[in-house]
C-alpha cells in the first residue's frame, strides 16, 4: 500500500510501520461457548458516513473542548454528536442507523497522503500533521456480540467507552486494542498497517470491552468502568457481561496509495494507535432488543 522505492514522510508511519498480511501468523481461536452462554448476534445498519459527519472533537474524552481530539473522527450513527453534545442532545437527534439507534460510533479518519483534502472540507488539515485527503469507507459492519460464559445484562443508556490508545506509539501497548486487516483474510489481525493482495479491502477491527462494573456510566479515564473479558471470556470479577460491541470498517485503498491514520504528531501516525469511541443512546426497549437476541442466540439486524 505504499509505492515501493519512496521515502516514508518525515513524520510517518515508517516501514517499520507496514507488514505483509500474508506473513501474519492466523489468530488464536476464540473461547469455546459454555453451557448458559450468550450466543446470539445482533446487526446494525448505520452506514458508512455518507453524510460527511466529521469533526475534531471527543465526546468522551474531551466534552465541551472543540478540537479537543488533535485529529479528525468519523461518525456513523448519532448525526449531532460533538464536543457540546449532551444527553438530552443526543437522545433528541436525527440519526444514520436504520433501526432509530441514537447512539454515537467514531474512530479516526484514514488519508491518503498522495493528495490534498478540498478546500473547505471539514476533514481538511489543521495545525496538527494529518495532511492528505479522507479515504472513505466502503462499508462499516456494527455487530453486537455476547458472551461465552453466560447470559449478558443491558448496558445502561448513555454508557461511554473507548477501545484502544491513541497514544500507544509512545506510551507503549498496554491499552492499545489496534487490529489491521484485509478482508480476504479474515482470521489474521496485526497492529500493523497491512499490505493486503491487489483488489483486497484494508479493515480495521474495533473491540469494545465486554464487561461492566453495573454502576458507573463513565469513570475518570473513561476505562475503568468497563473491561474486557478474559481469555475463556469470563469477566473480571465485580464486572458483568453486557452487548460486546465490535466494529469492522473496511476501505478500498487503490494499489501503491500511501495511507496514514489520523493522529497526535507525536504519535507519526502509529498503527498501534487506532482507537474508538461510543456512546449507548439505544432506548430502553432498543437495548431489551439487543439483549433477548444474545441471550436467546439467535442472530438479529435491527430496522
Amino acid at each position: 500500500m505504499r509505492p515501493s522505492g519512496g521515502a516514508a514522510p518525515a513524520n510517518g508511519p515508517f516501514a517499520a510501520d507496514f507488514t505483509d498480511i500474508q506473513e501474519v501468523a492466523p489468530d488464536s481461536a476464540p473461547p469455546a461457548a459454555q453451557a448458559g452462554a450468550a450466543t446470539g448476534t445482533y446487526s446494525e445498519d448505520c452506514g458508512r458516513d455518507e453524510e460527511g459527519h466529521h469533526n475534531a472533537d471527543n465526546v468522551v474524552v474531551s466534552p465541551g473542548l472543540a478540537a479537543g481530539a488533535h485529529h479528525t473522527h468519523d461518525y456513523v450513527g448519532n448525526l449531532s454528536t460533538t464536543a457540546f453534545s449532551t444527553d438530552s442532545s443526543l437522545a433528541a437527534a436525527q440519526t444514520t442507523c436504520a433501526g432509530g439507534d441514537r447512539s454515537t460510533y467514531f474512530w479516526p479518519v484514514l488519508r491518503r497522503q498522495d493528495r490534498a483534502s478540498p478546500p473547505g472540507d471539514p476533514g481538511s488539515v489543521g495545525p496538527h500533521g494529518n495532511s492528505g485527503a479522507l479515504l472513505p469507507p466502503v462499508s462499516v459492519s456494527l455487530e453486537y456480540r455476547g458472551n461465552a460464559v453466560s447470559d449478558v445484562v443491558a448496558m445502561p443508556r448513555f454508557l461511554r467507552m473507548m477501545t484502544g490508545d491513541p497514544a500507544a506509539g509512545t506510551q507503549g501497548l498496554a491499552l492499545a486494542h489496534a487490529a489491521w486487516g484485509c478482508a480476504g483474510f479474515p482470521d489474521r489481525h496485526t497492529m500493523l498497517y497491512p499490505r493486503c493482495p491487489d483488489g483486497d479491502r484494508l479493515t480495521r477491527t474495533l473491540d469494545f470491552p465486554g464487561c461492566w462494573n453495573g454502576l458507573d456510566t463513565d469513570s475518570f479515564n473513561h476505562r475503568t468502568h468497563v473491561a474486557f473479558a478474559g481469555p475463556n471470556g469470563s469477566c473480571p470479577p465485580g464486572t458483568f457481561p453486557i452487548p460486546q460491541l465490535h466494529i469492522v470498517v473496511s476501505y478500498d485503498v487503490p494499489p501503491g496509495a500511501p495511507i496514514a491514520l489520523d493522529a497526535f504528531p507525536e504519535q507519526h501516525h502509529s498503527p498501534v494507535t487506532d482507537h474508538a469511541g461510543f456512546v449507548d443512546v439505544m432506548t430502553d426497549a432498543q437495548m431489551a432488543a439487543v439483549v433477548n437476541c444474545l441471550n436467546h442466540g439467535r442472530h438479529c439486524t435491527a430496522g
